[in-house]
Parts: structure tokens; sequence; C-alpha cells
């Protein structure tokens, strides 16, 4: 802060010091002050029994309680002690009267008290019309501030006016107005008069605009409350008017109509609670209030909401079983499940929902099974989509202080239904996504848990709801991105896909129907052959199930529907020689095994997605200084297979009729096509192996033969996984011939018929067993 200095003569003096606190004293005015400090108590005894005048200084706002000029402001006000009272607590209560400005120049001694060396500011006392001028104007919005303020009085006023000169004048208005210690203490230190009456004509000019805005919210504040208390009253004399006639009004209708919601739901008691008190305060809002709206839905879920409510479950197998036949051709693992659960259900009433996963590649019928489950049961089916979700928000809700809150999909999916035990599909549970926002597989956790779900609670209701009746069904394309947690709480059912001949059976049975309908068209119109719908699969398919047969079939059907419509009669039947002139060229070549017969390149059989394929491993040789290379989009696991597959195989050189030098000046390059696509899995050890003693020893693979297999760097063949995808990829490729290893032997019982009778398994326990079976015989060494 900066203070005008003056000119006139100093007086330099010696005073005792006293800090203050919080307050500041201003010249010729008197201020009572209190100290429980007993060193400074003391001193102000001395100092009123000697007449002595001390030195009071403010300290700095925020500054430790040392003792020091630092902590101290510069300027402050001389001051007599005019009376002084001692309290049983040992405080004193003092009058002072300020005298004149002081500077403190420095600090003499600081025992027994603080002793300073101080400087009286002397003011200029002259007049002129500016000052007239100000002084007039400070009278001025002194009184319309004294009209406002509850913290001046009329008294206050008159004594300000009285003042005998502008300069006590500014110093008694600014210490009776509302300013703070800085403030106060920066009009101490102007010293100045014209420059001390502009800062508190600033500050009073300030105090009015406030004072003045404060009293117009304060009367808008009186006449809204007065309007909401005339509001009420006249609504209370209108309810006893209405009840008097025998009438009611919409809102208490609304109101009446909600209790009888409630009391109809038959809630839980914690959510019947938590109902009734939300209809309290529903009842005390005004209905346009924003609250309103938001307690008004919350009441209106919490009624719909099927807490007691559940369809009557059909328990009798034969009829079960006869639904999910006529919805789906084969699944008996499927099928077995739900009629094992119709039968324990049907022995104990209570039981809890199943948690089931289906598992399989796209267009198996994973969705449309949950359908056919829920007709066989006799319940409600829901069913959303969980692809792509990354809110948790979505699976538990929002809370009700969010704008535009709603409960979870879950709750949702529950008030749709109708009842508390509907047949719940979850799809794609392997494509949930986690960002930010939060993660809904966790949140899955409580849902999906038969022992947790029972309490489940959602944000937006707070009260926990009944799972446990419900029949949570999810689907998975694969289990690798579900976590482990999750996975845990699900019984894992595997739907793997098609074989030629069920799928023949099933565009018989379903799809040709189907299509026929969606066109149309009618069975005298047109019809397939089985050796047509061969055709298709073989020729315009490649896949584990049959969304893309189903397309084939709608396209044979669009062309058929255009010539009907043209006025063609006669009925169509599609002969194998018919299929390309609806459908075009064959999009697939079956005979893929054909690309084998060539030194080093092995065919493996791999699982995908979409179900089982052949995958090509080629390996080639060139000099260099003996390092192996590896190309392909593989992953880390698949990487390992190739080097521990070459450790192997020149560990086994000799067996091979390999010179050891074989391997050394040669660099080793293997590639999987297609380079693009990722791949990753250790089951192609044994490809890899193959396809590097096929290029060392010059004897190419056999002719439709294939292979799968994880090794060791002893070269023992460990089991894998996927077999049924796998030999349907096999077959689909052309292979006669699969190699595996010995610990798959059991898995054979769950491959069809017929793929046993178009494939030959043989089983190996390790890699040597298995070059003998896949390689062609060395060539016999002529004799000259």
């Amino acid at each position: 802060m900066q203070m005008v200095k003056s000119e006139l003569k100093k007086n330099i003096k010696e005073v005792t010091l006293l800090p203050l606190k919080g307050m500041v004293v201003f010249p010729y005015l008197v201020m009572p002050l209190m100290i429980s400090n007993q060193k400074y108590a003391k001193m102000v005894d001395e100092a009123l029994l000697e007449g002595k005048t001390i030195g009071l200084f403010t300290q700095k706002p925020g500054e430790s309680a040392d003792e020091n000029e630092d902590n101290i402001y510069r300027i402050g006000t001389s001051a007599s002690i005019l009376k002084m009272l001692r309290f049983p607590d040992g405080s004193v209560r003092f009058l002072v009267q300020g005298l004149s400005r002081i500077r403190l120049r420095k600090i003499i001694s600081s025992e027994p008290y603080l002793t300073a060396e101080v400087e009286e500011l002397e003011e200029d006392s002259r007049s002129d019309v500016k000052l007239e001028a100000l002084t007039r104007n400070v009278h001025e919005i002194l009184k319309k501030v004294t009209e406002l303020a509850p913290y001046l009085s009329e008294e206050n006023y008159i004594s300000a006016i009285n003042q005998e000169n502008p300069s006590k004048l500014a110093d008694f208005v600014a210490s009776n107005l509302n300013l703070n210690v800085e403030q106060k203490q920066e009009m101490l230190e102007t010293s100045g008069v014209r420059e001390r009456l502009e800062k508190l004509l600033a500050h009073l000019n300030k105090e009015y605009e406030v004072l003045e805005l404060s009293r117009k919210i304060q009367a808008e504040a009186a006449s809204e409350m007065g309007k909401l208390q005339k509001e009420y009253i006249l609504k209370e004399q209108l309810k006893a008017i209405q009840k008097e006639l025998g009438m009611t009004d919409e809102r208490t209708e609304e109101i009446n109509e909600f209790e009888n919601k409630i009391r109809d739901a038959r809630m839980p008691e914690v959510a019947e609670e938590a109902a009734i008190k939300e209809l309290d305060r529903l009842s005390k809002m005004n209905p346009s209030s924003a609250e309103y709206t938001v307690s008004r839905s919350y009441l209106d879920w919490m009624v719909s909401l099927p807490w007691r409510k559940e369809s009557e479950d059909k328990l009798e197998i034969k009829p079960a079983r006869k639904i999910l036949d006529e919805d789906h051709y084969d699944l008996e693992k499927v099928k077995d499940r739900i009629l094992e659960y119709l039968a324990v259900r049907k022995l104990k009433t209570d039981l809890k929902g199943p948690i089931l996963c289906f598992v399989g590649p796209p267009g198996v019928g994973k969705t449309s099974l949950g359908r056919s489950i829920a007709r066989a049961l006799g319940r409600k089916f829901e069913r959303i989509s969980l692809g792509g979700m990354h809110d948790e928000a979505e699976i538990r809700g929002h809370r009700r202080t969010y704008i535009g809150s709603l409960p979870g999909r879950i709750i949702q999916g529950l008030k749709r239904a109708g009842t508390k035990n509907p047949v719940f599909m979850l799809d794609e549970i392997d494509k949930v996504g986690k960002d930010f926002r939060g993660d809904p597989a966790s949140a899955l956790l409580e849902v999906l848990d038969p022992e947790q779900n029972d309490t489940f609670s959602d944000h937006y209701l707070d009260v926990p709801f009944d799972l446990s009746k419900v029949m949570f069904i999810t689907t998975a394309n694969m289990l690798d991105t579900i976590p482990d947690v999750l996975l845990d709480r699900m019984e894992v059912i595997r739907i793997p896909g098609y074989t030629d001949l069920e799928k023949v059976q099933i565009a018989k049975k379903f799809l040709i129907p189907r299509e026929l309908e969606e066109h149309g068209l009618k069975k005298s119109d047109l019809s397939f052959t089985s050796k047509a719908l061969r055709n298709i699969i073989n020729n315009y398919t490649r896949e584990s199930g049959l969304r893309n047969l189903d397309r084939e079939l709608a396209t044979v059907c669009r062309k058929v529907a255009k010539d009907v419509a043209m006025g063609k009669k006669g009925k169509v039947t599609v002969n194998p020689e018919d299929v390309q002139k609806y459908l075009g060229a064959p999009k697939f070549v079956r005979e893929l095994a054909e690309r084998v017969a060539r030194v080093g390149v092995a065919p493996g059989l791999a699982w995908t997605p979409t179900g089982g394929d052949v995958l090509f491993i080629e390996a080639t040789k060139m000099k260099g200084k003996g390092n192996l290379s590896l190309t392909g989009h593989l992953g880390d696991v698949m990487k390992e297979s190739v080097q521990a597959a070459y450790s192997y195989i020149r560990t086994i050189a000799k067996k091979l009729d390999l010179d050891e030098s074989a391997f050394e000046n040669v660099d080793v390059h293997v590639h999987v096509p297609s380079g693009a696509v990722p791949k990753d899995g250790p089951s192609a050890g044994i490809v890899m192996a193959s396809a590097i003693a096929s290029l060392f020893t010059g004897r190419p693979v056999k002719p439709r033969i294939a292979m799968t297999g994880e090794i060791t760097l002893r070269g023992m063949l460990l089991p894998i996984g996927g077999l049924k995808e796998k030999s349907l990829g096999a077959y689909r490729a052309g292979i006669k011939t699969i190699i595996l290893p010995e610990a798959n032997k059991k898995d054979i019982d769950e491959i069809p018929e017929e793929l046993k009778k178009k494939l030959t398994y043989k089983f190996v326990k390790t890699i040597d067993e298995a070059i003998k079976l896949i390689l062609e015989p060395p060539k016999k060494k002529s004799r000259k």
C-alpha cells in the first residue's frame, strides 16, 4: 500500500507497542479492546497508572504470531488508555482513544514488552472547494447507506455529520463501515485527507449497491413467499370444498392412484418403504418443479416392475422336447440340458435359474435357440445385445441425480417382460468393451451369479431386486475375451458348426419353407434337390453356420419370384446343374488339399471364431548364417512353436538321414498365409515341424492329409481343442486323413458320424511317429 508522505515536521518518540489482531484503531475514536495475554495485560495496567501512550499496530492477516516488525503493518495509531476492567478468567477489557497516526521506524527492544521508535504523522488541515464537495458527497451517500444497512444506526449518521473536520469524518465512517482489515488499514495509511475521502466514497458507493441489490432480492423473495403461502391456502380451501362436494383434483387423484399401485405391486418391505417415502415427498412438491417429474418417474418405475409376478412354467418334458425339435435340428446337448432343468424344476419348485453360455461360431442358431427355450418353458423372452457396450450404467443404471437418468438394461427388460422369471438373453458377451465410463463386464458379475443376484441393486432404483428366478442365457463366439471371473459364473455349452448333411436337413426343414413364405412363393412354385443343396453348400458358402446358405437360397427365391410375377407357370425344381444359372460361378474351390504336393509346404488345422479352417505353412531355405525368419502376422505363442519345431528337427537330423551340416550356412524362412490375418496358438507345432522336415529332407507331404497338435522340445505331442470345428474345416478343404495327438482319442465321440465316415483319424504320441505318416517315403538311391 502506498501512502502519501507528509512533508511537515517529523516528531519521533518511543512507545510500548501492542499488536492487534483482526481490527484497526483510528485516531480520535474511542474503542473497546480485550486481551487475555498476561504479558500485555500487565503492560496496559502500567500504561494506565503512569498515563503513558501506547502504539496500536495491526498484525498482517495470515502471518504467524511471532512478535517482530515483519508481521505487523508499518502504520498504526498512538492511543491513551481511558479505563480498564479485569475479569475472573484473567482477561482484561479496556477503552482506548486514538490520538494520531504513527509510522513504525524500528523495534528497540522486546523485553519486557515490545518497545518501538515511532514517527508521528501530522495532517494537512487546509481546506478547499474540492474537499468541501467530497465532504458533502460523503454525507449524502452515508445517509442512503444508513437507511439500508442494519448495522448502522441513525445515531451513527448524526455523529458523522457532526464531526468537526473532514479528517475525523473519514476516520469515523471508515471505522463503522463494513470493511475488512486490509481495507481499513489502507484507509489508516492514507494520511492525505482528500485521498482518504475519495477512497471512502468508493467504499460507500459499493456498499450502497450491495445493500440496494440485497433489498431487491429480499423483496422478491418475500413476494414469492407470499405467493406460495397464498397458493397453499387456496389449495387447502379447494381440497375442503372438493371433499364436501365429493370431488378430487388431478394431483390428488394421481397421489391416490400411486398409493393403490404401490399396494397392488406387493413389493418387498424395503422397496415398499422407499416407494412410500418417495410418494410422501411427491405429495409435498410443487407440480411445476423439476424434482416433481424426477420423483414421479421413479414411482412409475417402482410400481410397474414385476416384483412378484411370475409366469407359470410348462414342466412337461415331452411337449417341451417337441417344441425344441420343431425349432432346431440336432443340438442334442443343449436340448438335454433344458429338459434336465425342467425335470429338476418339477421336483424342486424353488430352483434358481441357471446361467448358461452358448459358445459357437456365427450363424449356428445361438440366439434363436434362446427363443425356443422360452417357448418350451412357457416364459417371456427378452434379449439385449452387449456387443460394443462400454458404459457400466447400461447394466446398473444411472443415479437419479442425473438429468434423464433411467434404470439399467436388465431392469428395463424385466419391465417389458412383465414377469420376474423370463428367459433373458445377453447376446455377444465376448464383445463387451471397457473404457473410462466403467467396465460392464464387472457389473455383470452380480447379475450372473445365482448366489448374489437375488439382491441385485440398480443405481436408479436404489433397492434390491430379485433376479434369481430369471433364466440367463449368454452367447459368445469365443471364450478368450470373457474375463475369467465372469466365465466362472456361467455353465458353458459349446455349439459347434454344422456338417454338410446337417445343413441339407436344416435347409429342407427350416430355411427353404421360411424363404418361400418371405418371398410370397408356395411349395408348388419351387423346390430344391438334395444334390443342388450340396452344390450350394460346397461351392457357394464356406462357414460353420447357416447365414450365407440362407442368403444364397433367398437369391434363388427372388429370381423365381420374379419369373412367377411375370406370369411364368409351372413348378421350378432346382437341380445341381441349375445352381450356376441362379447364383453365377462358384465362389469357392473345395479341393484346397491339392496345394500341398510341394516340398516345404504342410497343411494344418486351425480354429477360428467362424469355425475350422485349413492353414498352410510354407518353409524355404537360402544361404545364410543359420537365422530363422518368421512372417505371416504370427502371435508370440505361434512364434515359439516354430522355434521349438526347428530346434527339434535339428536334434533328430540323423533319424531323418540328414547331415548335421545341412543346417549350417543356411537361413530358414517360415511363412503362414494370409499375411494380413493375425494368427496365434500352440496347436500348429506339428505342422511347423512337418514343413521344416519336408524342406530339409526334400520329401513332400502326402496328399489330402492335415495335422494339428502342440509339440514339446522332447518331441512329445500335446492335446488340442476344437476338434469338431477343425474336422469340419478339413472336410470342406478336401482332406481325407487327420493326424492327431494320442491324448485326443477321447474327443472322437464328439465328431458326427457323417464326418467319421468321410475322414480317417490317426493318433500319434511323438513327432517322430507323425513324420513317418505325414511325409512321402524317401526315394531309393539308384545303384550304379
